[in-house]
Protein backbone atom coordinates (compact mmCIF):
# COMPACT_ATOMS: atom_id res chain seq x y z
CA UNK A 1 0.00 0.00 0.00
CA UNK A 2 1.03 3.57 -0.48
CA UNK A 3 2.87 4.93 2.56
CA UNK A 4 3.92 8.38 3.71
CA UNK A 5 6.67 7.57 6.21
CA UNK A 6 10.32 8.48 5.81
CA UNK A 7 11.88 5.47 7.43
CA UNK A 8 11.33 3.18 4.45
CA UNK A 9 10.08 0.36 6.71
CA UNK A 10 6.91 -0.71 8.48
CA UNK A 11 8.42 -0.01 11.93
CA UNK A 12 7.19 3.53 12.44
CA UNK A 13 4.31 3.93 14.83
CA UNK A 14 0.79 4.44 13.58
CA UNK A 15 0.01 7.98 12.48
CA UNK A 16 3.62 9.10 12.57
CA UNK A 17 4.43 11.63 9.84
CA UNK A 18 7.83 12.87 8.76
CA UNK A 19 7.14 16.23 10.41
CA UNK A 20 7.46 14.47 13.80
CA UNK A 21 11.05 13.54 13.01
CA UNK A 22 14.03 15.88 12.64
CA UNK A 23 13.29 19.46 11.64
CA UNK A 24 13.73 20.70 8.07
CA UNK A 25 17.21 22.00 8.73
CA UNK A 26 18.53 18.84 10.35
CA UNK A 27 21.20 16.84 8.56
CA UNK A 28 19.75 14.03 6.47
CA UNK A 29 19.92 10.50 7.85
CA UNK A 30 22.53 8.70 5.78
CA UNK A 31 22.47 5.40 7.64
CA UNK A 32 22.07 2.34 5.42
CA UNK A 33 18.59 0.83 5.44
CA UNK A 34 18.18 -2.93 5.45
CA UNK A 35 21.64 -3.69 4.19
CA UNK A 36 21.70 -1.22 1.33
CA UNK A 37 23.64 2.03 1.23
CA UNK A 38 21.70 5.22 1.88
CA UNK A 39 21.26 7.62 -1.02
CA UNK A 40 23.74 10.21 0.14
CA UNK A 41 26.35 7.66 1.16
CA UNK A 42 26.31 5.89 -2.18
CA UNK A 43 25.81 8.91 -4.42
CA UNK A 44 29.47 9.58 -4.92
CA UNK A 45 30.20 5.96 -5.79
CA UNK A 46 27.71 5.68 -8.66
CA UNK A 47 29.48 6.14 -12.00
CA UNK A 48 27.78 8.31 -14.57
CA UNK A 49 29.35 6.80 -17.70
CA UNK A 50 27.28 3.58 -17.89
CA UNK A 51 24.08 5.61 -17.71
CA UNK A 52 25.25 8.05 -20.35
CA UNK A 53 26.02 5.11 -22.63
CA UNK A 54 22.61 3.57 -21.92
CA UNK A 55 20.97 6.94 -22.52
CA UNK A 56 22.78 7.38 -25.84
CA UNK A 57 21.64 3.92 -26.97
CA UNK A 58 18.04 4.64 -26.01
CA UNK A 59 18.17 8.02 -27.74
CA UNK A 60 19.41 6.30 -30.89
CA UNK A 61 16.61 3.70 -30.73
CA UNK A 62 13.91 6.33 -30.19
CA UNK A 63 15.17 8.58 -32.96
CA UNK A 64 15.72 5.68 -35.35
CA UNK A 65 12.12 4.60 -34.97
CA UNK A 66 10.75 8.15 -35.26
CA UNK A 67 12.97 9.03 -38.21
CA UNK A 68 11.97 6.04 -40.33
CA UNK A 69 8.31 6.49 -39.48
CA UNK A 70 8.67 10.09 -40.71
CA UNK A 71 10.69 9.06 -43.78
CA UNK A 72 7.98 6.57 -44.76
CA UNK A 73 5.31 9.30 -44.46
CA UNK A 74 3.74 7.43 -41.56
CA UNK A 75 2.97 10.27 -39.12
CA UNK A 76 -0.06 9.16 -37.08
CA UNK A 77 -1.49 12.64 -36.50
CA UNK A 78 -1.16 16.31 -37.36
CA UNK A 79 0.72 17.10 -34.13
CA UNK A 80 4.24 16.99 -35.57
CA UNK A 81 3.28 19.57 -38.18
CA UNK A 82 1.59 21.71 -35.52
CA UNK A 83 4.64 21.74 -33.26
CA UNK A 84 7.00 22.45 -36.14
CA UNK A 85 4.93 25.49 -37.11
CA UNK A 86 5.08 26.64 -33.49
CA UNK A 87 8.84 26.14 -33.15
CA UNK A 88 9.44 27.71 -36.57
CA UNK A 89 7.56 30.82 -35.40
CA UNK A 90 9.60 31.02 -32.20
CA UNK A 91 12.80 30.55 -34.21
CA UNK A 92 11.82 33.54 -36.33
CA UNK A 93 10.98 35.60 -33.21
CA UNK A 94 7.32 35.66 -34.23
CA UNK A 95 4.14 34.93 -32.31
CA UNK A 96 3.44 31.16 -32.28
CA UNK A 97 0.87 31.13 -35.08
CA UNK A 98 -0.14 27.62 -36.15
CA UNK A 99 -2.13 27.77 -39.38
CA UNK A 100 -2.81 24.03 -39.28
CA UNK A 101 -5.23 24.69 -36.43
CA UNK A 102 -6.78 27.51 -38.46
CA UNK A 103 -5.49 30.53 -40.40
CA UNK A 104 -3.77 32.89 -37.96
CA UNK A 105 -4.41 30.58 -34.98
CA UNK A 106 -2.41 31.51 -31.85
CA UNK A 107 -1.44 28.13 -30.40
CA UNK A 108 -1.21 29.43 -26.82
CA UNK A 109 -5.00 29.66 -26.97
CA UNK A 110 -5.13 25.88 -27.46
CA UNK A 111 -2.53 24.42 -25.11
CA UNK A 112 -0.24 26.54 -22.93
CA UNK A 113 3.23 25.17 -23.75
CA UNK A 114 5.64 28.11 -24.09
CA UNK A 115 8.53 25.85 -23.06
CA UNK A 116 8.77 24.55 -26.65
CA UNK A 117 10.40 27.89 -27.51
CA UNK A 118 13.57 26.32 -26.07
CA UNK A 119 13.81 24.31 -29.28
CA UNK A 120 14.33 27.42 -31.38
CA UNK A 121 18.19 27.28 -31.28
CA UNK A 122 18.11 23.66 -32.45
CA UNK A 123 15.71 24.65 -35.23
CA UNK A 124 18.10 27.40 -36.39
CA UNK A 125 20.66 24.64 -37.00
CA UNK A 126 18.28 21.97 -38.26
CA UNK A 127 15.07 23.53 -39.69
CA UNK A 128 13.05 20.36 -40.06
CA UNK A 129 10.48 18.30 -38.20
CA UNK A 130 13.27 15.77 -37.70
CA UNK A 131 14.92 18.15 -35.23
CA UNK A 132 11.85 17.92 -33.00
CA UNK A 133 11.90 14.12 -33.19
CA UNK A 134 15.57 14.13 -32.17
CA UNK A 135 14.92 16.55 -29.30
CA UNK A 136 12.17 14.32 -27.96
CA UNK A 137 14.35 11.22 -28.22
CA UNK A 138 17.09 13.01 -26.28
CA UNK A 139 14.70 14.23 -23.58
CA UNK A 140 13.20 10.78 -23.10
CA UNK A 141 16.70 9.27 -22.91
CA UNK A 142 17.76 11.93 -20.39
CA UNK A 143 14.87 10.77 -18.23
CA UNK A 144 16.28 7.23 -18.38
CA UNK A 145 19.71 8.45 -17.23
CA UNK A 146 18.18 10.27 -14.26
CA UNK A 147 15.85 7.43 -13.30
CA UNK A 148 18.49 4.71 -13.61
CA UNK A 149 21.31 6.47 -11.79
CA UNK A 150 18.99 7.59 -8.99
CA UNK A 151 17.81 4.02 -8.56
CA UNK A 152 21.38 2.77 -8.15
CA UNK A 153 22.11 5.52 -5.64
CA UNK A 154 19.12 4.37 -3.61
CA UNK A 155 19.26 0.59 -4.00
CA UNK A 156 22.84 -0.18 -5.02
CA UNK A 157 23.95 -3.22 -6.98
CA UNK A 158 22.84 -3.54 -10.60
CA UNK A 159 19.37 -2.25 -9.90
CA UNK A 160 20.05 1.05 -11.68
CA UNK A 161 20.78 -0.51 -15.07
CA UNK A 162 17.80 -2.87 -14.71
CA UNK A 163 15.48 0.06 -14.07
CA UNK A 164 17.07 1.98 -16.96
CA UNK A 165 16.09 -0.89 -19.26
CA UNK A 166 12.61 -1.15 -17.72
CA UNK A 167 11.99 2.58 -18.05
CA UNK A 168 13.58 2.85 -21.50
CA UNK A 169 11.42 0.08 -22.92
CA UNK A 170 8.26 0.97 -20.97
CA UNK A 171 5.08 1.13 -23.01
CA UNK A 172 4.41 4.74 -22.03
CA UNK A 173 7.68 5.92 -23.57
CA UNK A 174 7.45 3.70 -26.64
CA UNK A 175 3.91 4.81 -27.48
CA UNK A 176 4.98 8.46 -27.10
CA UNK A 177 7.83 7.88 -29.55
CA UNK A 178 5.36 6.40 -32.02
CA UNK A 179 3.03 9.40 -31.59
CA UNK A 180 5.67 11.83 -32.94
CA UNK A 181 6.67 14.96 -31.03
CA UNK A 182 4.66 16.44 -28.15
CA UNK A 183 5.41 19.10 -25.59
CA UNK A 184 5.27 16.57 -22.74
CA UNK A 185 8.79 15.49 -23.76
CA UNK A 186 10.04 18.34 -21.55
CA UNK A 187 8.02 17.13 -18.57
CA UNK A 188 9.65 13.69 -18.59
CA UNK A 189 13.17 14.69 -17.41
CA UNK A 190 11.74 17.47 -15.22
CA UNK A 191 9.55 15.02 -13.33
CA UNK A 192 12.47 12.61 -13.07
CA UNK A 193 14.54 15.39 -11.47
CA UNK A 194 11.70 16.29 -9.11
CA UNK A 195 11.31 12.69 -7.95
CA UNK A 196 15.08 12.26 -7.67
CA UNK A 197 15.32 15.31 -5.44
CA UNK A 198 12.48 14.07 -3.24
CA UNK A 199 14.06 10.65 -2.82
CA UNK A 200 17.48 12.11 -2.02
CA UNK A 201 15.90 14.58 0.44
CA UNK A 202 17.00 17.58 -1.59
CA UNK A 203 13.76 19.39 -1.04
CA UNK A 204 14.71 22.82 -2.31
CA UNK A 205 15.88 21.23 -5.55
CA UNK A 206 12.54 19.41 -5.82
CA UNK A 207 10.74 22.74 -5.50
CA UNK A 208 12.91 24.44 -8.12
CA UNK A 209 12.70 21.60 -10.66
CA UNK A 210 8.91 21.52 -10.37
CA UNK A 211 8.41 25.21 -11.22
CA UNK A 212 9.04 24.93 -15.00
CA UNK A 213 6.36 22.24 -15.29
CA UNK A 214 3.67 24.94 -15.44
CA UNK A 215 5.21 26.06 -18.76
CA UNK A 216 4.99 22.57 -20.29
CA UNK A 217 1.22 22.11 -20.33
CA UNK A 218 -1.71 23.73 -18.61
CA UNK A 219 -2.72 20.73 -16.47
CA UNK A 220 0.69 20.26 -14.86
CA UNK A 221 0.05 23.02 -12.34
CA UNK A 222 -2.03 20.41 -10.50
CA UNK A 223 0.99 18.06 -10.48
CA UNK A 224 3.13 20.86 -9.04
CA UNK A 225 0.54 21.27 -6.28
CA UNK A 226 0.96 17.58 -5.40
CA UNK A 227 4.75 18.08 -5.19
CA UNK A 228 4.00 20.85 -2.70
CA UNK A 229 1.78 18.48 -0.73
CA UNK A 230 4.58 15.91 -0.56
CA UNK A 231 7.06 18.54 0.62
CA UNK A 232 4.58 19.52 3.32
CA UNK A 233 4.19 15.91 4.44
CA UNK A 234 7.96 15.40 4.40
CA UNK A 235 8.34 18.21 6.91
CA UNK A 236 9.06 21.21 4.66
CA UNK A 237 5.77 22.82 5.62
CA UNK A 238 6.37 26.37 4.43
CA UNK A 239 7.99 25.34 1.14
CA UNK A 240 5.29 22.75 0.56
CA UNK A 241 2.41 25.11 1.29
CA UNK A 242 3.84 27.83 -0.96
CA UNK A 243 4.52 25.41 -3.80
CA UNK A 244 1.06 23.86 -3.53
CA UNK A 245 -0.51 27.32 -3.63
CA UNK A 246 1.64 28.24 -6.64
CA UNK A 247 0.62 25.07 -8.47
CA UNK A 248 -3.08 25.62 -7.87
CA UNK A 249 -2.81 29.30 -8.84
CA UNK A 250 -0.89 28.46 -12.04
CA UNK A 251 -3.45 25.81 -12.95
CA UNK A 252 -6.40 28.16 -12.46
CA UNK A 253 -4.84 31.25 -14.02
CA UNK A 254 -3.67 29.33 -17.09
CA UNK A 255 -7.05 27.71 -17.76
CA UNK A 256 -9.26 30.65 -16.79
CA UNK A 257 -7.17 33.66 -17.86
CA UNK A 258 -4.16 32.97 -20.09
CA UNK A 259 -5.58 30.45 -22.55
CA UNK A 260 -8.93 32.25 -22.99
CA UNK A 261 -7.04 35.52 -23.54
CA UNK A 262 -5.04 33.93 -26.37
CA UNK A 263 -7.98 32.03 -27.84
CA UNK A 264 -10.13 33.60 -30.54
CA UNK A 265 -13.11 31.84 -28.93
CA UNK A 266 -12.30 33.37 -25.53
CA UNK A 267 -12.43 30.05 -23.68
CA UNK A 268 -10.54 26.85 -22.93
CA UNK A 269 -11.90 24.44 -25.53
CA UNK A 270 -10.93 21.21 -23.80
CA UNK A 271 -13.51 21.55 -21.04
CA UNK A 272 -15.80 19.88 -23.56
CA UNK A 273 -13.73 16.71 -23.31
CA UNK A 274 -15.21 16.28 -19.82
CA UNK A 275 -18.70 17.79 -20.01
CA UNK A 276 -19.73 16.60 -23.48
CA UNK A 277 -19.99 13.18 -25.08
CA UNK A 278 -20.51 14.07 -28.71
CA UNK A 279 -23.45 16.45 -28.65
CA UNK A 280 -24.75 15.15 -25.33
CA UNK A 281 -24.05 17.09 -22.13
CA UNK A 282 -22.45 15.13 -19.29
CA UNK A 283 -22.61 16.33 -15.69
CA UNK A 284 -19.52 16.31 -13.51
CA UNK A 285 -21.18 13.72 -11.27
CA UNK A 286 -21.73 11.42 -14.23
CA UNK A 287 -18.09 11.94 -15.31
CA UNK A 288 -16.88 10.98 -11.83
CA UNK A 289 -19.18 7.97 -11.57
CA UNK A 290 -18.04 6.86 -15.02
CA UNK A 291 -14.32 7.21 -14.30
CA UNK A 292 -13.87 3.43 -14.36
CA UNK A 293 -16.71 2.51 -16.69
CA UNK A 294 -14.50 1.06 -19.41
CA UNK A 295 -12.30 -2.02 -19.58
CA UNK A 296 -9.83 0.12 -21.56
CA UNK A 297 -9.36 2.40 -18.54
CA UNK A 298 -8.96 -0.50 -16.14
CA UNK A 299 -6.44 -2.19 -18.43
CA UNK A 300 -4.43 1.02 -18.60
CA UNK A 301 -4.39 1.35 -14.80
CA UNK A 302 -3.33 -2.26 -14.31
CA UNK A 303 -0.47 -1.94 -16.79
CA UNK A 304 0.63 1.39 -15.30
CA UNK A 305 1.27 -0.20 -11.93
CA UNK A 306 2.11 -3.63 -13.33
CA UNK A 307 5.20 -2.39 -15.18
CA UNK A 308 6.73 -1.59 -11.78
CA UNK A 309 5.94 -5.10 -10.52
CA UNK A 310 3.33 -3.28 -8.39
CA UNK A 311 6.04 -1.90 -6.09
CA UNK A 312 5.20 1.71 -7.01
CA UNK A 313 2.18 1.35 -4.72
CA UNK A 314 4.58 1.38 -1.77
CA UNK A 315 5.77 4.92 -2.48
CA UNK A 316 4.06 8.28 -1.90
CA UNK A 317 5.61 9.46 -5.18
CA UNK A 318 2.76 7.62 -6.89
CA UNK A 319 0.49 10.47 -5.80
CA UNK A 320 2.13 12.55 -8.54
CA UNK A 321 0.33 10.58 -11.24
CA UNK A 322 -3.13 11.34 -9.81
CA UNK A 323 -3.76 14.72 -11.56
CA UNK A 324 -2.92 13.37 -15.01
CA UNK A 325 -4.88 10.18 -14.45
CA UNK A 326 -7.75 12.24 -13.05
CA UNK A 327 -8.47 14.26 -16.18
CA UNK A 328 -7.88 11.27 -18.43
CA UNK A 329 -10.40 9.10 -16.57
CA UNK A 330 -12.95 11.94 -16.46
CA UNK A 331 -12.57 12.64 -20.18
CA UNK A 332 -15.26 11.49 -22.58
CA UNK A 333 -12.63 11.12 -25.32
CA UNK A 334 -11.64 7.46 -25.60
CA UNK A 335 -8.22 8.48 -26.95
CA UNK A 336 -7.33 9.51 -23.39
CA UNK A 337 -8.20 6.21 -21.76
CA UNK A 338 -5.88 3.58 -23.13
CA UNK A 339 -2.23 2.74 -23.55
CA UNK A 340 -1.65 4.37 -26.94
CA UNK A 341 -0.59 7.93 -27.80
CA UNK A 342 1.69 10.03 -25.62
CA UNK A 343 -0.43 10.62 -22.54
CA UNK A 344 1.31 8.12 -20.26
CA UNK A 345 4.90 9.19 -20.99
CA UNK A 346 5.02 11.72 -18.15
CA UNK A 347 3.93 9.01 -15.71
CA UNK A 348 6.90 6.74 -16.49
CA UNK A 349 9.69 8.55 -14.56
CA UNK A 350 7.38 8.96 -11.57
CA UNK A 351 6.38 5.30 -11.50
CA UNK A 352 9.88 3.89 -11.94
CA UNK A 353 11.36 6.08 -9.22
CA UNK A 354 8.36 5.12 -7.09
CA UNK A 355 9.40 1.52 -7.81
CA UNK A 356 12.88 2.25 -6.43
CA UNK A 357 11.40 3.96 -3.38
CA UNK A 358 8.94 1.12 -2.87
CA UNK A 359 11.73 -1.46 -2.95
CA UNK A 360 13.78 0.56 -0.46
CA UNK A 361 10.81 0.84 1.89
CA UNK A 362 10.03 -2.86 1.62
CA UNK A 363 13.49 -4.30 2.20
CA UNK A 364 13.21 -3.93 5.96
CA UNK A 365 9.55 -4.85 6.20
CA UNK A 366 8.36 -7.08 9.04
CA UNK A 367 6.37 -9.00 6.47
CA UNK A 368 8.78 -11.69 5.23
CA UNK A 369 7.01 -12.15 1.90
CA UNK A 370 7.26 -8.43 1.15
CA UNK A 371 10.93 -8.22 2.07
CA UNK A 372 11.65 -11.25 -0.11
CA UNK A 373 9.66 -9.86 -3.01
CA UNK A 374 11.52 -6.55 -2.78
CA UNK A 375 14.73 -8.42 -3.61
CA UNK A 376 13.41 -9.52 -7.01
CA UNK A 377 11.00 -6.68 -7.90
CA UNK A 378 13.52 -4.73 -9.99
CA UNK A 379 14.54 -7.62 -12.29
CA UNK A 380 10.88 -8.62 -12.53
CA UNK A 381 10.03 -5.08 -13.74
CA UNK A 382 12.85 -5.27 -16.30
CA UNK A 383 11.61 -8.67 -17.51
CA UNK A 384 8.07 -7.29 -17.88
CA UNK A 385 9.34 -4.38 -19.99
CA UNK A 386 11.36 -6.66 -22.26
CA UNK A 387 8.45 -9.09 -22.67
CA UNK A 388 5.96 -6.32 -23.49
CA UNK A 389 8.26 -4.90 -26.15
CA UNK A 390 7.29 -7.83 -28.36
CA UNK A 391 3.97 -6.01 -28.85
CA UNK A 392 5.20 -2.39 -28.77
CA UNK A 393 6.54 0.03 -31.41
CA UNK A 394 10.29 -0.55 -30.97
CA UNK A 395 9.74 -4.15 -32.02
CA UNK A 396 9.50 -2.76 -35.56
CA UNK A 397 13.22 -1.97 -35.49
CA UNK A 398 13.82 -5.70 -35.91
CA UNK A 399 11.76 -5.80 -39.12
CA UNK A 400 13.61 -5.14 -42.42
CA UNK A 401 10.62 -3.33 -43.93
CA UNK A 402 10.97 -0.61 -41.29
CA UNK A 403 14.07 0.67 -43.07
CA UNK A 404 12.64 0.61 -46.59
CA UNK A 405 12.05 4.09 -47.92
CA UNK A 406 12.07 3.20 -51.62
CA UNK A 407 8.66 1.56 -51.88
CA UNK A 408 6.13 2.87 -54.41
CA UNK A 409 4.05 4.80 -51.86
CA UNK A 410 7.05 6.64 -50.42
CA UNK A 411 8.38 7.49 -53.87
CA UNK A 412 4.96 8.81 -54.91
CA UNK A 413 4.81 10.97 -51.77
CA UNK A 414 8.26 12.42 -52.50
CA UNK A 415 7.22 13.21 -56.06
CA UNK A 416 4.19 15.06 -54.74
CA UNK A 417 6.43 17.10 -52.44
CA UNK A 418 8.66 18.00 -55.37
CA UNK A 419 5.62 19.35 -57.21
CA UNK A 420 4.89 21.84 -54.41
CA UNK A 421 7.04 24.99 -54.64
CA UNK A 422 8.82 26.38 -51.58
CA UNK A 423 6.99 29.28 -49.99
CA UNK A 424 3.58 28.16 -51.24
CA UNK A 425 0.44 28.16 -49.15
CA UNK A 426 -0.63 24.51 -49.06
CA UNK A 427 -3.76 22.77 -47.83
CA UNK A 428 -3.13 19.11 -47.15
CA UNK A 429 -3.81 16.08 -44.95
CA UNK A 430 -1.63 14.38 -42.34
CA UNK A 431 0.42 12.34 -44.83
CA UNK A 432 2.45 15.20 -46.33
CA UNK A 433 1.90 17.81 -43.62
CA UNK A 434 5.04 17.51 -41.48
CA UNK A 435 7.20 17.39 -44.63
CA UNK A 436 5.90 20.78 -45.76
CA UNK A 437 5.86 22.90 -42.61
CA UNK A 438 9.55 23.88 -42.67
CA UNK A 439 9.30 26.15 -45.72
CA UNK A 440 5.62 26.47 -46.65
CA UNK A 441 2.48 27.86 -45.04
CA UNK A 442 0.42 24.77 -44.32
CA UNK A 443 -3.30 24.44 -43.62
CA UNK A 444 -5.32 21.41 -42.58
CA UNK A 445 -7.53 20.20 -45.41
CA UNK A 446 -10.98 21.67 -44.93
CA UNK A 447 -9.76 23.93 -42.12
CA UNK A 448 -8.92 27.08 -44.07
CA UNK A 449 -12.09 28.45 -45.70
CA UNK A 450 -11.66 31.61 -47.71
CA UNK A 451 -7.88 31.34 -48.03
CA UNK A 452 -7.75 29.97 -51.60
CA UNK A 453 -4.36 28.31 -51.02
CA UNK A 454 -1.87 28.10 -53.85
CA UNK A 455 -1.82 24.31 -53.64
CA UNK A 456 -4.23 21.61 -52.48
CA UNK A 457 -2.35 18.32 -52.03
CA UNK A 458 -4.10 15.20 -50.82
CA UNK A 459 -3.53 11.50 -50.36
CA UNK A 460 -6.55 9.75 -51.83
CA UNK A 461 -5.85 6.74 -49.58
CA UNK A 462 -5.82 8.85 -46.42
CA UNK A 463 -9.07 7.32 -45.16
CA UNK A 464 -11.70 9.82 -46.17
CA UNK A 465 -15.27 9.28 -44.98
CA UNK A 466 -16.26 9.36 -48.65
CA UNK A 467 -13.88 8.43 -51.48
CA UNK A 468 -12.73 11.45 -53.51
CA UNK A 469 -13.60 10.68 -57.14
CA UNK A 470 -12.73 14.09 -58.64
CA UNK A 471 -9.83 15.80 -56.75
CA UNK A 472 -10.12 19.08 -58.68
CA UNK A 473 -13.84 19.32 -57.95
CA UNK A 474 -13.06 18.55 -54.30
CA UNK A 475 -10.51 21.40 -54.13
CA UNK A 476 -13.02 23.81 -55.65
CA UNK A 477 -15.68 22.58 -53.25
CA UNK A 478 -13.34 23.50 -50.38
CA UNK A 479 -12.60 26.88 -51.98
CA UNK A 480 -15.45 28.07 -54.21
CA UNK A 481 -13.72 31.45 -54.45
CA UNK A 482 -10.94 29.92 -56.59
CA UNK A 483 -10.35 27.56 -59.51
CA UNK A 484 -7.82 24.74 -59.57
CA UNK A 485 -6.21 22.45 -62.10
CA UNK A 486 -4.40 19.15 -61.74
CA UNK A 487 -0.66 19.75 -61.52
CA UNK A 488 0.64 16.32 -60.50
CA UNK A 489 -0.70 12.85 -59.86
CA UNK A 490 1.33 9.85 -58.79
CA UNK A 491 0.04 6.81 -56.97
CA UNK A 492 -2.54 7.97 -54.45
CA UNK A 493 -1.11 11.51 -54.24
CA UNK A 494 -2.70 14.40 -56.10
CA UNK A 495 -1.47 18.00 -56.29
CA UNK A 496 -3.74 20.78 -57.56
CA UNK A 497 -2.65 24.37 -58.14
CA UNK A 498 -4.80 27.50 -58.13
CA UNK A 499 -5.32 29.10 -61.55
CA UNK A 500 -7.18 32.21 -60.41
CA UNK A 501 -5.52 35.25 -58.75
CA UNK A 502 -4.75 35.17 -55.05
CA UNK A 503 -7.48 36.80 -52.92
CA UNK A 504 -6.83 40.40 -51.94
CA UNK A 505 -7.52 39.51 -48.31
CA UNK A 506 -6.57 36.13 -46.91
CA UNK A 507 -7.99 35.11 -43.49
CA UNK A 508 -5.31 34.94 -40.84
CA UNK A 509 -2.67 36.62 -42.97
CA UNK A 510 -1.66 40.16 -42.08
CA UNK A 511 -0.68 42.51 -44.87
CA UNK A 512 2.74 44.15 -44.92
Amino acid sequence: MLELNKSGTDRSGPGRLPAQGPGPDAAPDTRPAAGSPGPDASAGRVPLRPYLIAGALLCALYFLYAYFQYARFGSPSWDLGIFEQEVRAYAGFDAPIVDIKGPGYLILGDHFSPIVALLAPLYWIWPSAESLLFAQAALFALGAVIVGRTTQQILGGRSGLCVTVAYGLSWGIQEAVKADFHEIAFAVPLLALVCRALLLKRYTAALLWSLPLVLVKEDLGATVAVVGFLLFVYGRRLQGALLAAFGVAAFVVTLVVLIPAASSAGRYDYWTKIDKNGEQDVSMLDSVLGALNSSVKIEMLVFLIGITAFMALRSPLTLLIVPTLGWRLLSQDSNHWGMVWHYSAILMPVLFLALADGVRRSRGSRRPWLASYAKVAVPVAAAIAVAMTQHLPLRDLLRPETYRTDDARTQAARAALDAIPAGARVETDITLMAHLTSDRTVYWVGGAPGTAPDIVAINLDFGWSRPIQDPVAYAEQLHPEARYRLKHRGGSFVVMERTTPEPAKIPGVRGD
